[in-house]
């Protein structure tokens, strides 16, 4: 039986995003490699050479950096990107007064967007 001729899907950007995320919270490969059960080299090739993670590593590390799958897998638009995600995630460790305090800048800052500045 003849092999299926289909491409092959590019992790690469999805492994960008993933170092990305690491680095953005300071987290060594080391520290990620020990704490998924993982070697350090199987999580470099992932973030360099985008290297196809098993599903349940996929998995792990979608949700370990709050990543949207979405922007990698689908072409229509997200209904959350990862920078979206990543906020809520901050958002939801926060208290009442860390929200009173985000929401306030959020409205200036789209205060300013709307009159250009």
């Amino acid at each position: 039986m003849a092999k299926r001729p289909v491409p092959k899907y590019d992790f690469k950007a999805f492994g960008a995003a993933i170092k990305a995320a690491r680095t953005g919270r300071k987290e060594s490969r080391k520290k990620v490699s020990d704490e998924m059960f993982i070697s350090p080299r199987y999580l470099a090739n992932i973030e360099n050479k985008g290297q196809h993670p098993s599903l349940q590593i996929f998995f792990e590390l979608m949700l370990r950096y709050n990543i949207s799958v979405d922007q990698f897998l689908l072409e229509t638009p997200p209904e959350k990107n990862t920078q979206r995600r990543q906020l809520d995630a901050l958002l939801d460790g926060m208290s009442d007064t860390g929200i009173r305090i985000v929401t306030a800048t959020a409205k200036e800052i789209s205060e300013v967007e709307k009159e250009g500045g």
